[in-house]
């Protein structure tokens, strides 16, 4: 059986080997890139903090300590949360289409689609983390246990609701990037034109717009939750003036969108392509959580 050794420096690289692992994991947990890189941080403090000697499995301990960070996290984000949930999009991934340099590789690793994540934001702590660790990341039942204090039982339970949950949340998406341009080209075209019934046309009857500027005040940009393919397309006609400072990227390892006008990040945009149309809109544009994004090869 694997024990850790104590000397500091083969402990930093060995706690090195796991840190992708770990930054996967709470990213799936906090659905907040910044957030992650914290938890994952703190599960390193405690690792140095802790006689390493008594360690017996490494994986097993760093993945189920950031667990317990972000339920931590989740917990304290619950009690002061303020911004209703319906219009919250979380962090995404985002990448260039024509490349991906070796630094962004590893997040890429990371990524999950943006409608996972909102599924995700809708369960309680516990049952967020009893899915992720358990359906994610395999870890037993029995290690999760002890992170939210029920018993194995219980702790399967919770992880049994959120897989009902996460899996009647939404439509298949369409795994093919080729198609997802097209229908993501045909509603930038329909955009830029201001084309209605073509917008119509690449829009689910039952699209869901959730656009997240970070708070109220914000004028036409305001946090919303839109429902229905005419009042999407409403809305995307309001905002056809930056059409053409928008360019294809991978949003959360799907194809979504990045406006950028005059080389300033106004948006990022994730879909769900479902049957040859958009059936979910995720939108972040509130400019501090933008900044943290890495967006330097869309303003060049």
């Amino acid at each position: 059986m694997e024990r850790v050794g104590d000397d500091e420096g083969l402990l930093a690289e060995r706690f090195e080997e796991h840190r992708g692992r770990l930054r996967a994991v709470a990213y799936r947990m906090l659905g907040s890139l910044s957030e992650a890189e914290d938890a994952v941080q703190e599960t390193w403090l405690k690792l140095s903090r802790t006689d390493a000697g008594d360690i017996r499995n490494l994986a097993a301990w760093l993945t189920t300590v950031t667990g317990r960070v972000c339920l931590d996290l989740l917990r304290s984000r619950a009690a002061r949360r303020e911004e209703p949930m319906d219009t919250h999009v979380p962090d995404p991934v985002v990448s260039p289409l024509d490349r991906v340099d070796p630094e962004r590789e590893a997040l890429l690793a990371d990524s999950v689609g943006l409608a996972l994540l909102v599924v995700l934001e809708t369960l309680e702590p516990a049952e967020r983390l009893a899915f992720v660790l358990h359906d994610m990341f395999a870890v037993p039942f029995d290690d999760i246990a002890p992170v939210v204090g029920r018993s194995s039982a219980a702790t399967r339970q919770l992880a049994s609701r959120a897989r009902r949950r996460v899996q009647g949340a939404s439509p298949e998406p369409e795994p093919d990037l080729a198609r997802q341009k097209e229908v993501l080209d045909a509603f930038l075209a329909a955009s830029r034109a201001g084309d209605f019934e073509a917008l119509l046309a690449v829009l689910d009857p039952e699209v869901v717009l959730r656009a997240d500027s970070g708070g109220p005040g914000r004028g036409a940009a305001a946090s919303k939750l839109v429902r229905g393919a005419a009042s999407v397309a409403r809305q995307a006609l309001m905002f056809r003036q930056f059409a053409d400072s928008s360019r294809l990227a991978l949003v959360g390892g799907a194809l979504g969108v990045v406006t950028a006008p005059g080389g300033v990040p106004l948006a990022v945009m994730g879909v769900t392509v479902t049957d040859g149309r958009i059936a979910g809109m995720y939108i972040l544009s509130d400019p501090e959580r933008l900044a943290r994004l890495d967006l330097s090869p869309f303003t060049g």
